[in-house]
């Protein structure tokens, strides 16, 4: 068989988990074993610098990337494609959702499910943040439709997309993202029977501050425990986002001197499971993900969870979690209650949510990736053959 050479056009990617996503795929790829003998990234110097150096691959920055949306965009869409045929690229991966170029043949991923739920990204009002949403809504749908082969992070979005979309590829794969190795635990953490003012039940929620997550709710949830007489202590973790001050107003209501919620701020990813271990129960009270990479890491680390009943959640936390409303801080309360009360029902949770995981791997992910590159860059070849 010929020699393979891809194409990793990662022209709108610049942090968080689509950098997460790239950092780990490179690092665990295997291209040789799929037939790739070379593979060629483009993104911005700031993206490259954090990809690991790999002897089958070349880094490639051009000075528009470096820049706004705008310019990104255009290289993407006047230039991108003499860049991949220059190179002979037999197959282009747009990692970041969105393909504007006319190269083929070519596989893009759904990464986010916001555009493709309106009653979600509504809930940052009328603004330009929804706008953005409307717009990439109109972009990925286009680029679904004209794109050769399509990865779905979860069964969730691949069914709720479909309903939207009336033409899609007929190459398509679910392939889940991964969870670092680092927080995969050997032994599990100890579960404590018993909590007191002094050493109080340890609550965490990471993820950004955004309209959808709802971590207002769990601030309540939580203040309305302490009424109730529990010892317990929330930590949040995440960037401040579009719902910061709703988030922050919240806090200062029913915690105003700091006695039982602590905000980190954003965490280094490297540094985060030092304070999942720490912690007692892990809480995600998202309403909208594709896959949502802050659950799987809690059950990684064996916590047991009180879960947002929405979106892909009961798809990837199964019967291994507790579920609630994430627009209800009574329906959280009476949730997370139900955990504080039961030792045994934390540390079945917890273990089962670990086991649940462990197929959840970068090395699993990079290889079916590549697999799926492989098999839609060799069909192209074979049409274009027969053509001939």
């Amino acid at each position: 068989n010929k020699k393979l050479k891809l194409g990793i056009d990662a022209f709108n990617i610049r942090s968080g988990g689509g950098l997460t996503h790239l950092k780990e795929f490179i690092r665990a790829a295997k291209p040789l074993d799929y037939g790739f003998e070379k593979v060629y990234l483009w993104a911005s110097t700031q993206v490259l610098e954090k990809i690991d150096n790999q002897i089958w691959l070349v880094k490639i920055n051009e000075p528009l990337l470096n820049r706004g949306l705008f310019y990104r965009l255009y290289w993407h869409r006047f230039k991108s494609f003499g860049n991949l045929t220059k190179l002979e690229c037999d197959i282009a991966f747009l990692p970041g959702g969105t393909s504007l170029n006319r190269f083929t043949p070519s596989v893009t991923m759904c990464r986010n499910m916001l555009p493709f739920e309106p009653k979600e990204f509504l809930r940052y009002g009328w603004s330009v943040k929804t706008l953005k949403f409307v717009a990439l809504r109109i972009f990925q749908i286009r680029s679904f439709k004209k794109t050769d082969g399509l990865i779905f992070l979860s069964r969730y979005a691949q069914t709720n997309v479909k309903r939207l979309v009336n033409k899609f590829p007929s190459n398509i794969k679910t392939i889940p993202h991964g969870v670092s190795s680092t927080f995969f635990k050997s032994v599990l953490k100890e579960y404590n029977s018993e909590f007191s003012i002094e050493e109080p039940c340890r609550l965490i929620y990471v993820s950004n501050i955004s309209p959808y997550k709802h971590q207002w709710n769990v601030i309540k949830a939580v203040h309305n425990l302490r009424l109730l007489g529990f010892s317990v202590h929330l930590e949040l973790i995440g960037a401040e986002e579009e719902a910061t001050p709703l988030f922050r107003q919240t806090i200062a209501e029913v915690d105003p001197f700091g006695e039982f919620i602590s905000f980190r701020g954003e965490v280094a990813h490297d540094d985060l499971h030092r304070y999942l271990s720490a912690s007692d129960i892990g809480v995600f009270a998202s309403s909208c993900e594709n896959l949502p990479n802050n659950l799987i890491e809690l059950m990684a680390v064996g916590l047991p969870i009180a879960c947002s009943k929405m979106g892909p959640m009961p798809e990837i936390l199964g019967n291994s979690g507790e579920y609630f409303d994430p627009l209800s801080p009574s329906d959280i309360a009476l949730t997370l209650k139900k955990l504080i009360l039961s030792k045994k029902l934390r540390e079945k949770l917890g273990k089962n949510a670990y086991k649940r995981v462990s197929p959840y791997t970068w090395e699993k992910c990079s290889s079916n990736t590549l697999k799926f590159l492989a098999t839609v860059a060799r069909q192209h070849m074979k049409k274009e053959t027969d053509i001939a």
